[in-house]
């Protein structure tokens, strides 16, 4: 056999067995049957619970004694081995014999011995042909020795038997602790405020669960602890400042242990600044310093609050909010009025009950400010006559108007001149000159093959002068001009 079939078998206690007929080989070579218990005859009880002295263990009850299988019957089955063991059931396995014998063999007969007993009762009634085997409706606590032996025809072999008992017992689970989401960060509580704490866990048989607060024993004046089955509840009423700290939770299951870790901040709101005083007046402005509170409320600052009071209304207007540096400069104070300043400490819970408030009064006097006219050179920004931009050659259809474009700088404004092959057309009807912001620009209205030829620009001005040129032809003309 290659695999390995399975049975299932429930287990109910040798009174509740079927008797089996299990054929037996006596030491004469006879085949006889056992009745009952499945127990061959040819063995010797032994004593309930004996196991050798010195030893740590419970050993197996005594083996049949049998003269030494004939070639006809099948060896022991080999590597019997506890497959699986849960709170109520036990599966076992184990391997064909390596001689089957000369008629082969017709199954196998397990069977249990509780331990301290001497009595092997047979789990199947008649032989199987499986090698695995499950037993049902074990009772916990249980504890009892396994055999198995191949049967033939001829009888039945040696049995293969387990050297260590198997106990039923209850599965173990190892505890695991669930922190919830938001415990997994600072868990901020306000003074007065209560704390209440369900952390579930797992773990099976019930789980031990206990609590040290910062690595001591809990206060049990002040906080309370109920733990079940899933889960452990800290509580504490009316949290103090004494309450923060690191909460840790330990769950222990048979030598196995989970821990986990909640911070607890209990926090109020911080006291004022220890004093506040001015440093400066000047302008319109005023210097502020102040030191920090010695009360923070058990946690960090989130800054400070500077306020102003105008001493003819007495009305306060906030001037900085959660300004973190103890130093500052309130500027846009109103000249010949009188200044008072307060400061506020601010943490999570808010701002502090009261202000630091300043002794003194900043008055902020007009003071007479004498203008120094700065000296002033004045820039020459005259410039000869320069083209920033060329005219470009052209080219015109018969009949249509063309522009022709070019840019000039220069200061004083330049004179421009626009010339035909070298020739003055300054008011000719044909063509309209204009110049803008230094863009000079030709217009020559309906063109002819008479207005071919070269165009120059030419800009004048007490500093100098320049020019430019370019070349217009017109499409389709039988008639060019050009220049000398």
């Amino acid at each position: 056999m290659t695999g390995k079939a399975t049975s299932e078998a429930p287990v109910s206690g040798p009174e509740e067995t079927t008797p089996a007929k299990v054929p037996i080989t006596e030491p004469s070579g006879e085949v006889v049957t056992s009745e009952s218990t499945g127990q061959e005859q040819a063995q010797e009880p032994q004593e309930p619970g004996s196991q050798a002295l010195g030893s740590t263990a419970p050993t197996a009850p005594a083996a049949t004694k049998s003269a030494p299988p004939s070639e006809d019957v099948p060896s022991a089955p080999l590597k019997l081995t506890v497959e699986d063991v849960s709170h109520s059931s036990l599966t076992v396995s184990w391997e064909p014999p390596e001689k089957l014998g000369k008629l082969g063999i017709q199954g196998y007969v397990l069977e249990f011995c509780r331990e301290g007993a001497s009595e092997w009762v047979p789990v199947n009634a008649q032989p199987i042909m499986v090698t695995q085997q499950t037993m049902r409706n074990l009772a916990l606590g249980d504890k009892f020795f396994l055999r198995v032996t191949a049967v033939s025809s001829a009888g039945s072999g040696p049995p293969a038997v387990l050297d260590k008992p198997v106990h039923i017992q209850e599965i173990i689970e190892a505890p695991k602790i669930r922190v919830p989401r938001h415990l997994r960060e600072t868990y901020i509580r306000l003074v007065g405020q209560s704390v209440n704490l369900q952390i579930p866990f797992q773990g099976k048989p019930k789980p031990q669960a206990s609590w040290t607060h910062n690595g001591h024993e809990l206060d049990s004046k002040r906080v309370n602890v109920r733990s079940g089955d899933q889960d452990s509840i800290l509580f504490i009423r009316s949290a103090q400042r004494c309450d923060s700290g690191r909460y840790e939770l330990t769950v222990r299951l048979e030598g196995l242990e989970a821990k986990a870790t909640i911070d607890i901040l209990v926090i109020e709101k911080p006291g004022p600044p220890s004093s506040i005083k001015i440093l400066d007046v000047w302008g319109c402005n005023a210097a502020l310093e102040w030191t920090p509170p010695q009360d923070t409320g058990n946690t960090e600052l989130l800054g400070y609050t500077v306020q102003k009071a105008d001493k003819k209304t007495g009305q306060w207007f906030t001037v900085l909010e959660r300004y973190h540096p103890t130093s500052c400069t309130v500027s846009d104070l109103i000249i010949g009025n009188s200044y008072s300043f307060r400061v506020f400490s601010e943490n999570l819970c808010g701002l502090s009950d009261s202000a630091t408030t300043t002794k003194e009064l900043a008055h902020i006097q007009k003071t007479e400010i004498t203008a120094k006219p700065r000296e002033f050179t004045e820039r020459d920004f005259s410039e000869a006559p320069s083209f920033t931009q060329p005219l470009a050659d052209h080219t015109s259809t018969p009949g249509y108007s063309t522009q022709l474009f070019c840019s000039v700088r220069a200061s004083p404004k330049p004179k421009i001149i626009w010339m035909k092959n070298k020739m003055n057309i300054q008011g000719d009807p044909k063509y309209r000159a204009m110049s803008e912001q230094g863009i000079c620009t030709l217009e020559i209205r309906k063109t002819s093959p008479f207005d071919a030829g070269v165009y120059t620009c030419k800009a004048i001005n007490v500093l100098g002068e320049a020019s430019v040129d370019c070349r217009l032809e017109v499409k389709g003309g039988s008639l060019r001009m050009f220049a000398p």
